[in-house]
């Protein structure tokens, strides 16, 4: 089993109120589920397919074995930009919109993607529907912007015939499994199998807490950023429709807004931020990983993605304020607050207050 889950960049650490549940829908072999709020799984039931690699909008998962960053500059420089779980990569399920969109950016020729085997697959449901989700949206944002595009008709990588020093190098290797070396690989093997036969439960502690304080972005995006940096601007910048885009958004903030700060402190990637007076809210599309947490954890529900994004973010990336607020200094404790009229005093002085004078009332109910 090479399946790592780093818990510090799952949303569902960030906030309870988060519903995102996307490793759990994609997993082929249901062995992803939700416990006390955070997602676990049983490594034995693991086949390794990295679809929630593939749907996590964080990047949570990880295959031990495969790296999505090693693939992307390992293609780079593969001829025949082939990808085929027959040839190089465990799943294409494993690369999201991202990847594919910045495969076909940097490749110098058509990148080429074979789903010829998909339909026989064991574990074709849910993981083909994605599939051909993800290109068919990577296609669509290409469209938009630029005449590279992703082939999936009529490609298929065959299986290449061992030949016959590959059969001695694979008998080698068996026979090694009898050796000293080997046994020890074996016992290993064993008991990484006991091992993975229990269901792997995950706590957020310190560690936790520092990682999630973090904010750090996904490696796709950044590899999507360095791929714009070598894409020509387009004449005219399109608005795509924001139901047609699962990777990105672009938010406004109603006036509903109460300035609670939740938003932009759990958001992952810094996408939402204030600053030092928390006297306002920014957003920066391109940091954006349109995991919804903000909006799931804002009571007021006060956050809205707009109707559509617009493609000049990709090359002309941008910070807006979505909204301001009117901050002053309590007179009581002499912090910072949204103040929205009457005595400028602070929610928590203000608090305190009435709780004083209910417990003064009571006094002198009780003297009469």
């Amino acid at each position: 089993m090479s399946l790592n889950f780093n818990l510090s960049s799952c949303v569902r650490a960030s906030s309870k109120m988060s519903e995102c549940i996307k490793c759990v829908e994609i997993c082929p072999v249901k062995t992803i589920e939700i416990v006390d709020n955070i997602p676990t799984f049983t490594p034995s039931a693991c086949v390794d397919c990295g679809g929630c690699v593939g749907v996590c909008p964080t990047e949570a998962f990880s295959l031990k074995d495969f790296s999505t960053v090693d693939f992307f500059f390992t293609m780079l420089e593969d001829h025949k930009k082939i990808i085929s779980c027959k040839k190089n990569i465990p799943c294409l399920s494993v690369l999201s919109v991202e990847h594919l969109v910045s495969l076909a950016l940097t490749s110098d020729e058509l990148m080429k993607f074979d789903l010829s085997h998909c339909q026989n697959c064991e574990i074709k449901d849910p993981l083909f529907a994605q599939i051909e989700q993800n290109i068919e949206e990577a296609n669509f944002v290409l469209s938009s912007f630029s005449e590279k595009e992703l082939i999936t008709e009529g490609v298929r990588h065959e299986e290449e015939v061992l030949d016959q020093k590959q059969e001695i190098s694979s008998r080698r290797s068996f026979l090694s499994n009898i050796s000293l070396k080997g046994a020890v690989r074996q016992k290993a093997s064993f008991e990484e199998a006991v091992e993975g036969d229990e269901q792997k439960f995950f706590e957020i502690d310190k560690s936790v807490i520092a990682g999630i304080k973090e904010k750090d972005l996904p490696n796709k995006r950044k590899i999507l950023f360095t791929a714009l940096k070598h894409a020509p601007k387009p004449d005219q910048y399109e608005i795509l429709p924001e139901q047609e885009v699962s990777f990105i958004s672009q938010k406004f903030v109603t006036d509903s807004c109460t300035n609670c700060q939740i938003c932009y402190r759990i958001c992952p990637t810094g996408a939402l931020s204030s600053d030092g007076k928390f006297s306002l809210i920014n957003f920066d599309a391109m940091l954006c990983m349109k995991c919804r947490l903000c909006h799931d954890a804002c009571e007021p529900d006060a956050i809205e993605l707009q109707s559509g994004f617009e493609i000049k973010e990709f090359f002309e990336p941008t910070q807006r304020t979505l909204v301001s607020f009117n901050i002053k200094r309590c007179n009581e404790c002499g912090s910072y607050f949204t103040y929205i009229g009457g005595e400028q005093t602070c929610p928590r002085c203000q608090l305190e207050e009435d709780e004083a004078s209910a417990l003064q009332d009571n006094a002198r109910l009780m003297d009469f």
